[in-house]
């Protein structure tokens, strides 16, 4: 008999959560995140924790970009003015972890899903001595990272320095990206391999009006 009670109330609870939880995030923590950027575009959604910054990153922020969860980001001394550069319509997941000491760039569309890594260093010095003296990064061990729109980043990934993500591409979950990937493949691996090319490319319209031709009845 007091089931559908007790289940009335289950829902009420976590109906409350939500909605206190959405308060904090629209009234304390996005106006938190927005201080710290040096730009930040309209529709910010910040699901739950406060993303947390390490270090003197510029970081820039389009449109309607969705942070699901934790992100972590973190920047080191090498150079004067690191930027992360986040594009319109972005989604990140809970759990990731970006690392910029130079450049790194997420362009339109992209989704990120959770407990992905992406870096554009090798956190310390290759050199075995240098690594036990605690010794700053070589600019050698700099480079800059690109995303290129439409791009999908699986859970656990990881892309390292250097690396451009093409246009469409996807990347498996818990792959390791350490070369480029062309646009509209699909990456696994560690390290990452192309398996499949030419994956959700759109069509242009010459190319489905013939489609459509060749499945005409005669």
């Amino acid at each position: 008999m007091l089931r559908p009670l007790f289940r009335g109330w289950y829902e009420i609870h976590f109906a409350v959560l939500v909605l206190f939880r959405r308060m904090v995030v629209y009234f304390y923590m996005e106006p938190l995140f927005r201080s710290r950027c040096a730009s930040a575009g309209r529709n910010l959604q910040l699901y739950s924790d406060l993303p947390y910054i390490d270090g003197h990153v510029d970081i820039h922020i389009g449109d309607d970009v969705t942070i699901t969860g934790s992100l972590y980001i973190a920047s080191g001394r090498i150079h004067e003015r690191p930027e992360l550069n986040i594009q319109n319509r972005v989604t990140i997941g809970g759990g990731s972890v970006i690392s910029v000491n130079q450049s790194v760039v997420i362009e339109d569309d992209v989704m990120i899903a959770s407990n992905c890594r992406i870096s554009d260093n090798d956190g310390h010095p290759r050199g075995a001595l240098l690594r036990a003296s605690h010794a700053p990064l070589n600019l050698r061990d700099i480079r800059p990272v690109l995303i290129r729109r439409y791009a999908w980043i699986g859970n656990g990934a990881q892309i390292m320095k250097g690396v451009i993500v093409g246009e469409g591409a996807i990347i498996g979950a818990n792959s390791v990206v350490i070369s480029n990937i062309p646009d509209y493949c699909v990456a696994m691996g560690n390290p990452a391999e192309v398996l499949f090319r030419n994956v959700g490319r759109a069509k242009t319209t010459e190319q489905t009006t013939k489609a459509e031709a060749a499945n005409e009845p005669s």
